[in-house]
């Protein structure tokens, strides 16, 4: 008797988001009776078929991790689709702009054999871009940090390009060993992410880079010294700058402690505590699907677009999503151990660790675990440069995923060939 061919977890797996975002979408059709609404019920399940079952035919792709990302990036179009159909629309579109990145970064790492010639250029190139923000200052460049540049109507984020390049340098610098290059990189990096006050960014650079040293060296002396200096640097300079160059920094520590004291002051608590009471309002299991009321938060589209998920989905759903960003992050870690070169292992530990500081600094945010800083939370927040950053990191990864296959396979066939194995 023939036995049934098991389908494959991944494809049920896919089988089951499109359903999910199928019914969403459709109840926010019979909501409001919205085109739009009915055209994504059937657009957005078609787009996580084509880019789960299809894209991993023409590109090696690690098929798990595709489908979270997805899964997500579908997510955050449904959630600004939710309270702006136009938004909606231009999030899938950045979407679009985020798979054309990560397919390139992942050819870029399986094709790229040396990166030495390449990382000079790419330290300059790195330099050049944080230094654009000084020079074309976005319009918002008053409010706190002055990370962004315009450029007529549009804005970029030029530290979240940057964030790919800051990898792969370091990655390429610890690999060969030159521990004092990466510092001071590391240092220069800083430097100017704290001169634009975007502390939230220097943050995850930091972080990113402390990871990788201790991968790259395991010399726990180094890291606890290195930790101790940027702990003694940073008391000093908040102590001296507090009340001049860093008061954005003293009023968000303010509004940590106590948001309801600063509540309608100018820079003070009122977001966070919209953002309390969204959570609040939310509950275990949400309002529904159409029925919060997360436009209070200002902005509920951007650094705040997790409060509007637990305000209509509800804590239980937002602590799955928090495990599909920790198996993100755990993939991830998988493939960085599975890797057979020192360069592709460090890369993808850096993807990971940039990814899970990201996350972790937006959530313990707006949910008052730690002072606010104002990142993007990954493939939610609505934003291109967001989205499409994000997207080039997830890249990086599946371009050292596929050499891990590739490997794999070329190890199987020698494994098959007649005569290998007695003529080792």
């Amino acid at each position: 008797m023939k036995q049934k061919k098991r389908r494959n977890p991944i494809d049920l797996l896919t089988g089951v988001m499109q359903v999910f975002f199928f019914a969403a979408f459709f109840l926010l059709f019979l909501k409001d009776w919205s085109v739009e609404a009915l055209v994504m019920a059937f657009a957005v399940p078609a787009l996580l078929y084509l880019t789960g079952a299809v894209l991993p035919r023409l590109f090696p792709m690690d098929k798990l991790l595709l489908a979270l990302i997805n899964f997500l990036c579908a997510l955050g179009i449904l959630l600004q689709f939710r309270y702006s159909a136009s938004r909606g629309f231009t999030q899938a579109f950045n979407y679009a702009l985020g798979l054309v990145a990560m397919i390139g970064c992942s050819l870029m790492v399986r094709h790229i054999r040396s990166w030495k010639l390449l990382t000079v250029p790419m330290m300059l190139a790195s330099c050049g871009l944080l230094a654009l923000p000084f020079v074309f200052r976005a319009a918002n460049a008053g409010k706190g940090a002055t990370a962004w540049v315009g450029f007529g109507s549009m804005t970029m984020q030029p530290s979240e390009l940057v964030k790919i390049l800051y990898v792969l340098i370091l990655s390429f610098l610890l690999s060969r060993r030159r521990v004092v290059t990466s510092m001071i990189f590391i240092g220069v990096m800083l430097g100017f992410l704290v001169l634009q006050r975007d502390l939230g960014t220097a943050a995850i650079y930091a972080g990113t880079g402390l990871v990788l040293l201790y991968a790259a060296t395991h010399s726990k002396l180094l890291t606890g010294g290195i930790l101790a200096g940027a702990a003694g640097g940073i008391s000093v300079m908040y102590l001296l700058f507090r009340d001049s160059y860093f008061l954005t920094v003293q009023n968000r520590i303010n509004n940590w402690l106590d948001p309801f004291a600063t509540y309608d002051k100018l820079g003070g608590g009122y977001q966070i505590v919209q953002s309390l009471i969204a959570i609040a309002n939310g509950g275990w299991w949400g309002t529904g699907l159409g029925l919060g009321s997360a436009e209070m938060i200002p902005e509920f589209r951007t650094d705040f677009i997790f409060s509007a998920l637990m305000n209509e989905f509800g804590l239980v759903f937002a602590a799955l999503i928090l495990c599909v960003y920790m198996l993100i992050v755990l993939r991830s870690a998988d493939i960085a151990l599975r890797s057979a070169s020192a360069f592709h292992a460090l890369l993808s530990t850096a993807c990971a660790a940039a990814f899970a500081l990201q996350t972790f600094i937006i959530i313990g945010g707006i949910t008052k675990l730690i002072p606010m800083t104002g990142v993007t939370v990954p493939f939610l927040s609505y934003g291109g440069t967001s989205i499409v950053s994000c997207m080039a990191l997830m890249g990086l990864i599946q371009g050292t995923a596929g050499l891990n296959e590739h490997l794999l396979k070329e190890d199987r066939r020698l494994a098959d060939t007649p005569g290998e194995g007695a003529a080792l």
